[in-house]
């Protein structure tokens, strides 16, 4: 199932995409639902974050290249970040860049969505927690991402975290081909099967530090192919195989 979060005069309202249509849905996939027989066209919704997570969780260098590239040392362990919950926009929505950073970049990423409440857990009980996938942009301030020695502010101004388009429930994640385009042109091309660290390794891995909450996200790290170059104008698309593609343009601040 594909479930859609979308903006109404009444608030946010839950759907399954069914092709070009969205089935509307009274409830929320975590805690249950009943289609209630209204249907819409996808093209005129104004498409939400999938879920209002209580954090967004992140890894960084995930993924080899992308390390070797930026000619980081290869982690011995995960390493796990915060954006802050309020950089996340939708499907469609403009990255604003900041008047700090002149040095913004695009991360295109597998990003999990979860349903149950983990805390402790081993990797082969991970499933039994995730509702299911979305895509994610964890766009980066790199100037300041240096600058600070840490990563939460470059991470986390508002926009800075475009997800979407929808939440895909039957998918495997072992093998996906995962692409970044700007202006119609590959920046990042590569499959979640290159990921160091899998995702119910990272589940395991993070509900043995802290207790993740149904509807957190989780950003599981870019490939090679990362560039601080964004500008007003520019279409950023990230599209990864069973899920779809996130579109987001950039525009000044």
């Amino acid at each position: 199932m594909r479930f859609v979060r979308f903006r109404t005069e009444q608030g946010p309202r839950y759907g399954l995409v069914d092709g070009d249509t969205v089935l509307e849905i009274e409830g929320d996939p975590i805690d249950g639902f009943a289609t209630n027989g209204r249907t819409l066209a996808l093209a005129g919704l104004q498409l939400l974050p999938p879920t209002e997570p209580s954090k967004v969780l992140a890894i960084g260098r995930n993924y080899l290249e992308h390390i070797r590239e930026g000619g980081r040392e290869i982690p011995e362990s995960p390493i796990v970040f915060l954006k802050a919950p309020s950089c996340l926009i939708g499907h469609g929505e403009s990255i604003v860049l900041p008047v700090q950073s002149d040095k913004v970049a695009w991360e295109g990423e597998l990003v999990v969505v979860f349903k149950g409440r983990a805390r402790n857990i081993e990797p082969e009980e991970a499933a039994d927690y995730i509702l299911g996938y979305t895509i994610g942009n964890d766009v980066s301030a790199k100037d300041l991402q240096f600058k600070d020695n840490q990563w939460m502010r470059a991470k986390s101004f508002d926009t800075f975290g475009p997800v979407g388009p929808w939440i895909e429930t039957d998918l495997d994640t072992s093998d996906l081909k995962l692409e970044t385009r700007v202006n119609g042109r590959v920046k990042q091309s590569a499959r979640t099967s290159q990921m160091m660290h899998d995702v119910p390794y990272l589940v395991s891995y993070i509900s043995k530090a802290m207790t993740i909450m149904p509807g957190d996200l989780l950003f599981t790290g870019t490939p090679a192919g990362v560039e601080p170059v964004l500008k007003a104008g520019d279409v950023v698309e990230v599209e990864i195989e069973g899920i779809g593609t996130l579109r987001n343009p950039v525009v000044a601040s």
